[in-house]
């Protein structure tokens, strides 16, 4: 079995805290949109619009931004490990 040091990085999947926070911001949207009980009624409304549909273009918005978040952590994780300079 080959010794793991830093010339030699584990190869296998890691689990992480960063890449943790990853998953969660890519799965929150999915979770959200599932839950049609939470959001499924009229009020309250957004200028004459039903809670319905404004909180499902709220979140395009938020899911766009936690993707975002999950890419730049990725990137910053990817980096790390390969001994690069964080940005």
């Amino acid at each position: 079995m080959p010794e793991e040091n830093e010339a030699n990085p584990p190869t296998g999947p890691t689990v992480t805290p960063v890449r943790v926070v990853i998953a969660l911001c890519l799965i929150a949207p999915f979770v959200a949109m599932l839950w049609v009980g939470s959001y499924a009624k009229i009020e309250p409304t957004f200028i004459g619009i039903p809670f319905f549909y404004w909180y499902q273009m709220l979140w395009v918005l938020i899911s766009t931004s936690l993707t975002m978040v999950a890419y730049k952590l990725w990137q910053r994780d990817q980096r790390a490990r390969k001994g690069g300079a964080s940005a």
